[in-house]
């Protein structure tokens, strides 16, 4: 699927007057799941940012239906709709948008019996690495050395990888995607909605005061990410697992930027000394060596 960013769908899911920070990466994704699935789609989102910035009621910035849940519930929850769907013969999309606390964490029960299960549902991990919206306390997917108010600092362990977790559980389409490349997220989610079971999309979406950066520099910040290995864009689909430009460029170490402009416009990373950064490049690099090894393997 090849197309233009003013070839998308021109109807507004994301309104004005929704709360969200400025320059919320979130939001950014939000919009482009308006996008793919419109109308179709029945969000179940659990306690985080994506269910504050809806705006109070009866009012709301959100004009898709949306179910908030508590913060373990939200597969479960989306479980419980898509069978909804199947019995009344209803044509829809049961749709998850949760944070990387509700998903790496809190939730991941739900999430891995929903996915052992093959529950016919979309998940999306919209992935800011912290727990944004209590107070940037850390998640199991915040990155090793990021600053958060509990790692002051910076987190000693590494991050957890929750897409390939889902591609270990056998789902029939998992798919990493980035905010700074709209059209490939887009192809994504339209697959997505494609394929019977479960399905999982692991969405990278920079926080301006999560991480320290300038609001107008989110997408920058998250194309940076891709450039330099940082995030990886890949896709499982039916036992066939594949890079996505532009990572299949970053595969050559060499022509990646280095791993200093992307951390050096956050200041969640601002404490992190020359032998610091050297030690994270060596942790992209072995997760570089897994990911390749898997398009080897499973192509």
């Amino acid at each position: 699927m090849s197309f233009r960013l003013d070839q998308l769908p021109k109807k507004r899911y994301v309104v004005p007057g929704n709360a969200a920070c400025a320059g919320c990466g979130m939001m950014i994704g939000w919009k482009i799941l308006g996008m793919a699935l419109g109308e179709e789609a029945v969000l179940t989102i659990p306690a985080s940012c994506a269910s504050v910035v809806q705006g109070l009621s009866p009012k709301s910035g959100i004009a898709m239906p949306i179910l908030n849940v508590p913060f373990a519930s939200a597969a479960a929850v989306a479980t419980g709709i898509a069978e909804a769907f199947k019995t009344l013969g209803v044509k829809g999309h049961a749709v998850v948008w949760a944070g990387d606390g509700g998903t790496a964490d809190i939730g991941f029960a739900t999430l891995s019996g929903a996915a052992e299960r093959n529950s016919n549902i979309l998940y999306i991990m919209y992935d800011n690495e912290a727990y944004m919206n209590t107070g940037i306390q850390r998640s199991s997917s915040t990155p090793r050395a990021a600053w958060t108010t509990t790692t002051p600092m910076g987190k000693r362990e590494r991050k957890k990888d929750v897409a390939l977790l889902m591609a270990m559980h056998g789902a029939p389409y998992v798919a990493t995607a980035s905010i700074a490349y709209p059209q490939d997220f887009y192809r994504k989610l339209k697959r997505a909605a494609e394929v019977e079971g479960f399905k999982f999309i692991h969405l990278h979406t920079p926080c301006p005061p999560g991480w320290r950066f300038d609001p107008a520099k989110t997408v920058e910040v998250a194309r940076l990410a891709v450039e330099t290995g940082a995030w990886i864009l890949w896709e499982y689909d039916n036992g066939k697992f594949k890079l996505n430009p532009p990572s299949t460029i970053y595969a050559d170490k060499n022509k990646r930027k280095p791993l200093k402009e992307y951390l050096k416009l956050q200041g969640r990373f601002a404490h992190l000394t020359d032998n610091d950064i050297k030690n994270l490049e060596e942790e992209i690099d072995a997760k570089w060596q897994t990911i390749l090894a898997l398009a080897k393997t499973f192509s």
